[in-house]
């Protein structure tokens, strides 16, 4: 009981660093319109909301309810999994500085950010929240809500990744440092290009 008091503390606490994240978002995107860049129109981004609350609500339910156990061998790596994709997660926000928000805005005229995860792919962002959603549900063995948040999170992130690359690959600075790299996974064979002093404001 008390490991399942721990669990839902940890959602408990993943819920409100996404406040903090959307304060942070909110934030940038004022200092974002005062340039001039407006977010684009994104009738999918209200899903994205209610998918990253379901699987935090519907793992609660499933542990609490369904009475998962927490089986080291599978809380243990899926513990490690999700603190490194926060790491990562955390590492693209200092990257991106004033320029990440929770949306899509086209910001790119304003400096292209090639610096941090940036050096290896276009897209560590939804690497590292794709990997947390996934290891999050399953570190109390909620494998239902592990499951179905992942297919669903497949759906949710092929209509945004759509959308933010065609806004992305509409500036050619963009499309000349960033579309030679991967999306999502690093080649490790290639090395990794130098940093590029694009005007970051």
């Amino acid at each position: 009981m008390e490991l399942t008091a721990l669990y839902i503390g940890l959602l408990a606490a993943v819920g409100l660093g996404r406040l903090v994240e959307m304060r942070l978002s909110r934030r940038h995107q004022r200092w974002l319109r005062a340039l001039g860049v407006t977010p684009a129109r994104e009738p999918g981004f209200v899903f994205m909301v209610a998918l990253h609350t379901g699987v935090l609500v519907a793992a609660a339910a499933e542990v609490t309810f369904l009475r998962r156990p927490l089986l080291a061998p599978l809380a243990v790596p899926a513990l490690v999994l999700f603190l490194l994709s926060n790491v990562l997660r955390w590492w693209v926000i200092a990257a991106m500085g004033q320029h990440w928000n929770v949306q899509v805005m086209g910001s790119m005229r304003l400096g292209v950010v090639s610096r941090g995860p940036f050096r290896w792919i276009r897209h560590p962002n939804y690497v590292a929240v794709f990997v947390e959603l996934l290891a999050l549900p399953l570190i109390h063995t909620a494998w239902l809500t592990a499951a179905l948040g992942t297919c669903l999170h497949v759906l949710v992130l092929r209509r945004r990744i759509a959308l933010e690359e065609s806004v992305l690959m509409s500036d050619p600075d963009y499309r000349a440092v960033m579309g030679p790299k991967p999306r999502f996974v690093p080649r490790p064979w290639s090395r990794p290009p130098k940093a590029q002093a694009w005007p970051m404001s």
